[in-house]
């Protein structure tokens, strides 16, 4: 993480909490799954969401940095990724804050010898926590809201 400190503490906070945001795709686009389990707290808790989470139940649960970092370990399943951060909120109180980040999330593979490439866009609501003097992720929901699947040229 950056070294925030010539800034206003508020504006310090937002951009260490952008720098954890990007690190989380970065580290997914690395295939470092233990990299991104350590960005959560302890008992952090992750749960992915077909449409908005208000009107349905999650299509998957995690908690704990073991089951996030043998779940981030699936994205190995893939060719290649990359999850392009766009525009974000965050909103502190103290040592916490809540946030939504935007994400085109490409991935790609070969099936029966055509490459295949799956856009899918998604929306991270997020709750921070700061421990010691790093920010960390302490829930996470990942909210799909639509996904383009198709042949893609090499």
């Amino acid at each position: 993480m950056s070294n925030h400190r010539s800034f206003s503490p508020q504006a310090a906070d937002r951009l260490a909490i952008r720098d954890l945001v990007d690190a989380y795709a970065r580290l997914a686009d690395r295939r470092d799954a233990e990299g991104q389990a350590a960005l959560f707290t302890d008992e952090a808790r992750v749960a992915v969401y077909d449409g908005e989470p208000d009107s349905t139940e999650p299509t998957q649960a995690l908690t704990g940095r073991n089951e996030l970092a043998a779940a981030f370990g699936g994205l190995a399943n893939y060719e290649r990724t990359t999850h392009f951060n766009g525009q974000s909120t965050v909103h502190l109180d103290g040592d916490r804050a809540t946030g939504e980040t935007y994400c085109l999330a490409h991935h790609l593979w070969t099936e029966d010898g055509q490459r295949i490439l799956m856009v899918m866009s998604i929306r991270y609501r997020d709750t921070f926590v700061r421990q010691g003097d790093r920010w960390l992720f302490a829930e996470r929901q990942l909210i799909t809201d639509w996904v383009d699947r198709r042949p893609s040229t090499p």
